[in-house]
């Protein structure tokens, strides 16, 4: 993916859903020295050029986390792990890909949205011997 792709799919993650908790003006945490930025939306934000490239489907039914990581304000590469939880309480592990381009790192993933609910993310960002979990909760809703 080129810059135009990246810039695409960084307007995407721009794009703020309903949430069960207060999103922040930013959703990220940070750790010390390592910023984590996170997000989810609905696959059907991505153009299919993007989708195709980033190796996702693109669907109604399909939603997208997005997870960077920062240390000291520059792309850190790291291991990047979780779940997600639907009302019932079972928890999906979420298969994170490393995306690579010049200048950035992210890793995504992607999880069913069957209907509107609230869910609920345990995302785990291991850089080096430090281990730091973020825990979010997100309504999503199925898109158009």
């Amino acid at each position: 993916m080129g810059r135009l792709a990246l810039f695409l799919l960084t307007a995407c993650l721009s794009v703020t859903a309903m949430a069960a908790d207060v999103i922040k003006g930013e959703r990220k945490e940070t750790f010390g020295d390592v910023t984590v930025h996170y997000n989810t939306f609905n696959s059907t934000f991505l153009t299919p050029d993007i989708a195709k490239a980033a190796e996702l489907t693109r669907s109604k039914n399909q939603g997208v986390i997005n997870v960077s990581v920062l240390k000291d304000g520059k792309p850190q590469t790291a291991q990047v792990s979780g779940t997600v939880k639907d009302l019932i309480g079972a928890p999906v592990p979420l298969k994170f890909k490393q995306i690579t381009e010049t200048g950035a790192v992210y890793y995504i993933a992607q999880f069913s949205v069957p209907q509107q609910e609230i869910r609920t993310f345990q995302i785990t960002v291991q850089t080096g011997d430090k281990i730091n979990t973020i825990n979010f909760q997100q309504e999503l809703f199925p898109g158009q």
